[in-house]
């Protein structure tokens, strides 16, 4: 594990964190959360509740800057992005059911034709409110399903508040991953930053010029702010 900004990144290779969530999905229920600036960000200034995001078995860093922002601390970050992370499971070798907790039945039916020889579960996601009676309904529905490896694909931080609610149902085994629009881009639904952008990790850019009128606050106004919270925490505290 590295410790930065607060939290405690997942060390490795992308073969050894493939492998590590992968075993989860057989191991006492737990959930994978994917911290990148914004949920950083949020989870900072109280948007996000702490034990919420701080109860993940495993963080996987989805963000280039902030491997970057843990450089400049003498800290490596093992950059390992979710929907890489969804792509990479459901092509392995490893024997899995996967739930889709998110996605419409029409991208379900895409995924499902991608992966033919996959096995998965469907799981309706009506627009949902946390703590309502249709909220911990679903809960319990996605809770008594058949699956090893839950894909939670909905909106930050009501993914991994779904992810933790799975817990407090009762879930026995298996894996939640955070991976928000990781369907979406494997069925073409969004498109994923040139390998250029990537490189140069600029990704957000990328994201920022595709859908300015959704990403400007994200992006912008708010994303900043992640340069004062590092100031705070890994150089004011020290």
């Amino acid at each position: 594990m590295t410790r930065f900004m607060t939290l405690d990144f997942a060390d490795g290779d992308r073969a050894a964190l493939l492998g590590q969530v992968a075993a989860m999905a057989r191991q006492p229920y737990g959930y994978v959360v994917t911290p990148n600036v914004d949920h950083v960000i949020k989870l900072m200034d109280g948007r996000v509740p702490e034990d919420v995001y701080r109860g993940a078995a495993l963080m996987v860093c989805d963000s280039r800057i902030l491997a970057h922002l843990a450089k400049l601390r003498g800290k490596r970050l093992s950059v390992y992005p979710g929907s890489d992370l969804t792509a990479d499971l459901l092509a392995s070798d490893h024997d899995l059911t996967f739930g889709v907790f998110g996605p419409d039945r029409a991208a379900f039916g895409d995924l499902v034709a991608r992966y033919p020889k996959r096995r998965f579960t469907f799981i309706e996601a009506p627009m949902l409110t946390p703590g309502t009676p249709e909220w911990d309904a679903t809960v319990k529905t996605a809770a008594a399903a058949e699956w090893d490896v839950l894909l939670a694909c909905v909106s930050f931080p009501k993914q991994e508040r779904f992810a933790h609610a799975l817990r407090a149902a009762g879930r026995p085994s298996g894996v939640t991953l955070c991976v928000g629009a990781s369907v979406d881009f494997l069925t073409g639904r969004q498109h994923r930053a040139p390998a250029i952008f990537q490189t140069l990790s600029l990704e957000w850019l990328h994201r920022l010029l595709s859908q300015p009128k959704r990403m400007f606050r994200r992006y912008v106004i708010e994303g900043p702010a992640i340069f004062g919270w590092f100031v705070k925490t890994e150089v004011l505290s020290r």
